[in-house]
């Protein structure tokens, strides 16, 4: 019963830290959008936070493996309180420039407490986890689904407060109750929780099992195929078509929680087996060469539609369906091949992946939406889509992957 405590403890701290998280992003969006920004500029901002998320992934699986997930969990919500309070001080009489600085810096420091508390919370899964592959999957697949359906409330959150509050306003109110939720963390969690012996030099950190390496390449290119067309081309292209950001906004924020809601049960739809491998592993091949060809066949449907905004939303909606059950099925075998001694370390360096891969997928999203608007952003999502089935290709599917090193 202890696992399953600190289980719902670690959950419940990390789904409130993902409504601020959520919160944040239309905060900012929408407040500088209102001072007249352009959507690539709007695109700029998050990406200090997704390369600091690369780092900290990394430090983060070590440091939660040297002191304690519970640690590390208090660490990232300290600091996301820190760059509320530091967003919460944004002048606009500082001017655009400055503005943009000081805007950055502040998302970089939400994106490290994000990937902090994000590692620390997956490991816990995996520490707390006692009855095999079938209750780690659930248990997987229940914590990334609500917490992107958390994400998607998060949205909603943020608008609702900018108008209520104010900018400084909302931000202050969240960071009072990540307090409250420090708190509680500090005082409820053993502080021994998945505290294990860390790898001694850097080398040691990157020498993962060949399975990890792979799962961590499938997911650079997994996460950039979604991320290149939903930062820049999607908000861009039903600009063009005549949508009120709000209304764009209430999409991107419906297709997260919808998405996350399928994460949530993409164990009832994935067969299982006893090694929680052999069936799992081409099952993420299969689900995988399906996402592969929506893309495509999404970009030729929408050049000669009459409403192609339309055909888009329809499509996206397939496109998150199958993006939901596949990254549901990489987030449950990443710690299916992780090690029990070192899987804090593990998780760290596989979301170190994730957050390459977004910040992959921001950077093409402006560039391809310049050059192909969203036609070549669904096209660069299908060629990465193909190199992610390419990779899945090669994980082993059997028990003794877990111990075939790199």
């Amino acid at each position: 019963m202890s696992g399953v405590r600190n289980y719902a403890i670690v959950t419940s701290a990390y789904f409130l830290f993902t409504l601020t998280d959520g919160a944040i992003r239309m905060l900012v969006l929408l407040h500088f959008y209102k001072l007249g920004y352009t959507p690539f500029t709007l695109a700029f901002l998050f990406l200090l936070y997704e390369t600091a998320g690369i780092f900290a992934n990394i430090g983060g699986g070590w440091l939660a493996a040297r002191f304690g997930i519970p640690r590390m969990l208090a660490t990232g919500l300290m600091l996301q309180i820190a760059g509320l309070t530091m967003l919460s001080a944004l002048n606009p009489a500082w001017g655009a420039v400055a503005s943009v600085a000081w805007t950055v810096l502040a998302q970089g420091l939400c994106g490290i407490a994000k990937d902090f508390t994000k590692t620390a919370s997956k490991s816990a899964i995996k520490a707390t986890s006692t009855e095999g592959a079938g209750q780690l999957f659930r248990w997987v697949a229940w914590f990334t689904g609500s917490k992107n359906a958390t994400k998607g409330f998060g949205f909603f959150l943020g608008g609702f407060l900018l108008q209520v509050a104010g900018f400084a306003g909302a931000l202050w109110l969240m960071a009072g109750m990540l307090a409250v939720v420090l708190a509680g963390v500090v005082v409820s969690l053993p502080r021994e929780l998945g505290k294990a012996k860390a790898s001694k030099s850097f080398r040691e950190l990157f020498a993962k099992t060949r399975a990890i390496n792979l799962m961590a390449v499938a997911r650079i290119f997994l996460f950039g195929s979604r991320d290149v067309w939903f930062v820049v081309g999607l908000p861009v292209f039903l600009y063009s078509h005549g949508w009120q950001y709000m209304n764009v906004a209430g999409f991107i924020a419906v297709w997260t929680i919808a998405y996350g809601t399928i994460q949530a049960v993409a164990p009832n739809v994935v067969t299982r087996s006893r090694d929680g491998l052999s069936r799992e592993v081409p099952a993420a091949r299969w689900w995988g060469l399906g996402l592969t060809l929506i893309p495509g066949a999404l970009a030729i449907a929408i050049s000669g539609a009459a409403r192609p905004d339309l055909v888009l939303v329809v499509g996206l909606l397939v496109f998150g369906f199958v993006f939901a059950v596949i990254s549901s099925l990489h987030s449950y075998l990443i710690l299916a091949y992780a090690g029990s001694e070192k899987a804090a370390e593990d998780v760290g360096f596989y979301y170190a992946a994730n957050a390459a891969g977004r910040l992959m997928g921001i950077l093409l999203s402006g560039y391809l939406t310049q050059i192909g608007g969203m036609a070549g952003c669904l096209w660069g999502s299908a060629a990465m889509l193909a190199i992610c089935f390419g990779v899945t290709m090669l994980l082993p599917s059997g028990s003794e992957a877990r111990r075939v090193p790199a």
